[in-house]
């Protein structure tokens, strides 16, 4: 969201990127564009998404706008409503094919929900981006909506070799249910090298519990959230990069996350899944070991075979620093702002 709203600054419109306080919230930084935190009192759940939407729906009520952007399922009601209300332009930013999320796809009651607000919603939004071809697609079918392809890219910056490599894996992103914990800690136990885990989530509680019952606390370091700014030494002085995802879901299968740019921009070669956005990338420029099932055996067995191949981990590596020139913001950003300057000019 960063990378978005100061773009569309840099551009010359007037942004506001609207979120929600935590009680460890890291404090906001100055940026570009105008930032708003809501505080809620409840932290999660059906009364917490009641709550915030409420808010939100209040806030924009309140605020002049040319157009409103919602920022997946769970901020699209009060977008919706506001647009409607002020007859303005609505758009539809999908990080993740939200009804397909693990956490949501397996409790039926809580799909149902929010399969509901998504049949009535996103057939309203005819404009929208979203970070691969294979969700875009998965939208056409469903809601005949045309969604551009707009990458969450990091931006292309000047990349110097660090003082020392450590050996440890790193993990980076949010610690959230699909994410393949559940045989990535087990693994640990057949793996002479650390993972450092950089983010938070709501499977941090389950993470801790495998970390303890499969007795790997002296190879687990949490690092819990940080800036991207913290985030970039510590992936360029690490070994491999983590990149598994569940397969059942829409969501898991066609996404490309931020992590798999992140790392490659690092330079970082990384272990990821052999689905089909990560396939199209490897086989342009190879910077991952892709593996087609999960299973703690097969990821044990395979981090080891990358690890004591230097060759194959420099031929990633130089792969990562070709590929990091195609795949960057500066490109990207051409695709977002033809897209507002379209939506405005009609």
């Amino acid at each position: 969201m960063h990378r978005i709203c100061s773009s569309l600054s840099s551009a010359g419109y007037v942004v506001t990127l609207v979120g929600r306080k935590l009680k460890d919230s890291i404090p906001l930084r100055k940026k570009s564009f105008k930032q708003k935190r809501l505080k809620c009192y409840f932290q999660k759940g059906f009364l917490f998404y009641a709550e915030y939407n409420l808010r939100l729906f209040f806030y924009l009520n309140r605020k002049q706008m040319d157009a409103v952007c919602a920022i997946d399922l769970d901020t699209i009601l009060p977008c919706y409503f506001k647009s409607k209300i002020k007859g303005i332009p609505r758009v539809y930013d999908a990080h993740e094919y939200f009804t397909e999320m693990k956490e949501v796809r397996t409790r039926p009651m809580v799909k149902k929900f929010w399969l509901g607000i998504e049949k009535f919603c996103l057939p309203k939004f005819r404009h929208g981006y979203t970070v691969s071809e294979g969700l875009a697609e998965s939208f056409a079918a469903r809601y005949g909506s045309r969604y551009l392809v707009i990458r969450n890219l990091p931006v292309l910056r000047e990349w110097t070799a660090p003082e020392k490599k450590d050996n440890y894996l790193l993990y980076q992103g949010a610690v959230n249910e699909g994410r393949a914990f559940e045989y990535l800690i087990p693994a640990l136990r057949y793996i002479d090298c650390p993972l450092v885990i950089c983010g938070d989530g709501n499977f941090m509680p389950q993470l801790e519990k495998l970390i303890r019952k499969y007795r790997v606390r002296e190879k687990v370091e949490l690092m819990g959230m940080l800036q991207p700014d913290q985030l970039w030494p510590i992936a360029q002085r690490a070994t491999l990069g983590m990149g598994l995802a569940e397969k059942e879901g829409t969501n898991q299968f066609l996404a490309l996350p931020n992590k798999f740019f992140d790392y490659l921009h690092a330079g970082l070669p990384q272990l990821a899944m052999a689905y089909p956005e990560y396939e199209k990338i490897n086989r342009e420029y190879k910077v991952a070991v892709l593996i087609p099932e999960l299973s703690s055996e097969l990821i044990a067995d395979t981090i080891n075979r990358v690890l004591a191949d230097k060759a194959l981990l420099e031929e990633l590596h130089n792969n990562c620093m070709k590929a990091r020139e195609v795949f960057c913001w500066q490109h990207e950003e051409k695709i977002l702002l033809d897209f507002y300057r379209q939506l405005f000019s009609n």
